[in-house]
C-alpha cells in the first residue's frame, strides 16, 4: 500500500485554487505587533473548507483539530491514521506572514499572481504555499486510503513570523502535551527553501556594548575618556577573547558549515553632539551567531566575565595615543562599559544525520532533485530547537525559494511544489518499508 503512496502527484488546479484564497488572506495574517496581529483562522478556514467532506466525522478517514489558545488564532492539527503507533509529521508551516508594502512591490504582494512557472504573492514561499502543499496531500491521502503502519499528521501553526504574544502556537501545543503523539517517529519542519535538507542551524542573540566616559570640550583630550575610543577597543577586546574560547568546532565540518561562531557589530546607536565634543556615552549594537555545538547560556557568561575584567583593569586596555586614556586619576574620570543583552536569545540545532528520518528524506530528495546537498546555516530557525529539546527527531525541509524568504516580490516555482509532493510521498514510502 504504500506505493499507493508514492504514485501520489500534487494536483495542481486544487493546490493552486487553495492558494489563491490564503494569499487572498494574507493581507490579515500579517504578523508584526503591536500594529499588526495576524488572524491566522481566515487562513484556516480555508483549510478547514477544503479538508472538511475527509473528516471522521463526515465519514472520511481525516482526524482534524482546530486548536486556539487566542480568539482568532488557531493552530490545526491532521491526522491520516496508521495500523500502528508510529508517526510521520510534517510541522512547521504557518498560517501567519511578514508584513508586506504595496509600495515596494512590482505586483500586489495580496493576490496570487501566476506568471509561467512563478506564484507571487506574500506567502507563496513563507510559508501559505507549503500550506496549500500538505492540505493537498492530505486530500490525496484521503482520496485513496492507502494502509499505513504509521499515521502521517500535519500541524500548520499560528504565531511563527513573531513571538512577541507568547502562547500562541506550537510552542504551547507541546507544553500542554496535544503533539506527544507526534514523538513515535520522525517530525519534519516544513518551512525551508530550495529543495534540499536543512542539517543545522545557528543560534543567535543581540546584544548592546555601552561604553561611559565623560563628555567634555574636545580641545581638552588629556582630562577625559572618549566613550566612542573606548567603546571599539572593548569590543575589539570581547571579540578577541570570544574567537579564543568559542572557535571553529569539529562538528562543523560534519555538518558542513561554511562558517563558524561569530561575535560582530552591526550599529551604531545615535549619539547626539558636535565636532568639538568628546561623547561621554557611547553604545555599540550586535548579534553572536553560534553553531549548535556550544551553549549561548555559557557565551553570555563568559562575555559578561570580559566585561567584568576589562572595567577591573581599564587601564591595560589599548591606547590611541598619550591623550587617550581610559582613566584620568586627577579628574577623577574613569570608563567603564557594560553588556546587555537584547532578548532571550533563539538556540541553533543540529538535526540528527543518523536517524532513519533524515536518511529517508536524504534519499527521496536525491532522487527527486538528482543531488543531496544539505545545508547547514548559522542562519536561526525559531521553535525547532526547542522541539528537539522535548523529545521530537526534528529534520528541516522546504521547497519555497530561500532569496525570497521576507523579500519583495516573493515568489515560489510551481515546478517546485510538484516536486515536493515527490519527495514527501517517497518520504512515506521509505520509511513504511
Amino acid at each position: 500500500m504504500a506505493d499507493i503512496v508514492a504514485a501520489i502527484e500534487l494536483n495542481e488546479p486544487r493546490f493552486l485554487e487553495l492558494l489563491t484564497k490564503l494569499i487572498g488572506e494574507a493581507k490579515t495574517l500579517q504578523n508584526k505587533p503591536p500594529e499588526l496581529i495576524p488572524v491566522e483562522d481566515n487562513a484556516g478556514r480555508h483549510v478547514l473548507a477544503a479538508l472538511d467532506k475527509f473528516k471522521v466525522e463526515n465519514g472520511g478517514p481525516l482526524k482534524i483539530q482546530h486548536v486556539a489558545f487566542h480568539e482568532g488564532r488557531g493552530n490545526i492539527l491532521i491526522q491520516y491514521p496508521g495500523t500502528t503507533e508510529k508517526s510521520i509529521s510534517f510541522v512547521g508551516s504557518h498560517l501567519d506572514v511578514v508584513p508586506a508594502s504595496p509600495e515596494t512591490w512590482e505586483r500586489y504582494p495580496f493576490k496570487l499572481t501566476i506568471e509561467g512557472d512563478k506564484l507571487y504573492g506574500r506567502g507563496t514561499t513563507d510559508c501559505l504555499g507549503h500550506v496549500a502543499l500538505l492540505t493537498d496531500l492530505f486530500i490525496e491521502l484521503a482520496t485513496k486510503k492507502p494502509v499505513l503502519k504509521h499515521s502521517i499528521n500535519a500541524v500548520f501553526i499560528a504565531s511563527e513570523e513573531n513571538d512577541e504574544i507568547p502562547g500562541v502556537g506550537v510552542d504551547e501545543l507541546d507544553k500542554q502535551g496535544k503533539m506527544n503523539h507526534l514523538k513515535n517517529g520522525p517530525l519534519y519542519w516544513v518551512d525551508s527553501a530550495d529543495m534540499q535538507p536543512t542539517i543545522g542551524t545557528g543560534g543567535s542573540q543581540n546584544w548592546n556594548l555601552k561604553a561611559h566616559g565623560k563628555l567634555l570640550h574636545s580641545a581638552m583630550p588629556q582630562h577625559t575618556v572618549n566613550a566612542i575610543e573606548l567603546a571599539n577597543e572593548a569590543l575589539a577586546e570581547i571579540q578577541q577573547r570570544f574567537y579564543k574560547d568559542f572557535p571553529a568546532h569539529p562538528q562543523e565540518a560534519k555538518y558542513g558549515y561554511d562558517v563558524s561562531s561569530s561575535m560582530k557589530p552591526t550599529l551604531w546607536k545615535k549619539l547626539d553632539g558636535s565636532y568639538n565634543q568628546i561623547p561621554g556615552e557611547a553604545t555599540i549594537c550586535g548579534d553572536i551567531r553560534l553553531t549548535p555545538f556550544y551553549d549561548m547560556t555559557d557565551v553570555r557568561a563568559k562575555i559578561e566575565g570580559y566585561v567584568k575584567d576589562i572595567n577591573a583593569n581599564i587601564t591595560q586596555l589599548r591606547s590611541r595615543g598619550p591623550f587617550h586614556k581610559y582613566e584620568i586619576p586627577k579628574d577623577g574620570v574613569k570608563g567603564r562599559v557594560e553588556i546587555e543583552w537584547v532578548g532571550v536569545g533563539s538556540p541553533g540545532i543540529a538535526c540528527n544525520i543518523d536517524s532513519a528520518g533524515y536518511k529517508a528524506l536524504g534519499q527521496a530528495t536525491k532522487e527527486a532533485t538528482g543531488e543531496l546537498k544539505p545545508v547547514s546555516t548559522c542562519g536561526t530557525l525559531p521553535l525547532v530547537k526547542e522541539l528537539q529539546d522535548s523529545g521530537f527527531d526534528v529534520q528541516i525541509t522546504g521547497f519555497g525559494r530561500e532569496d525570497c524568504y521576507h523579500a519583495d516580490n516573493e515568489y515560489a516555482n510551481l515546478s517546485d511544489f510538484k516536486k515536493a509532493t515527490q519527495i514527501l510521498t517517497r518520504t512515506i514510502q521509505l520509511l513504511e518499508q
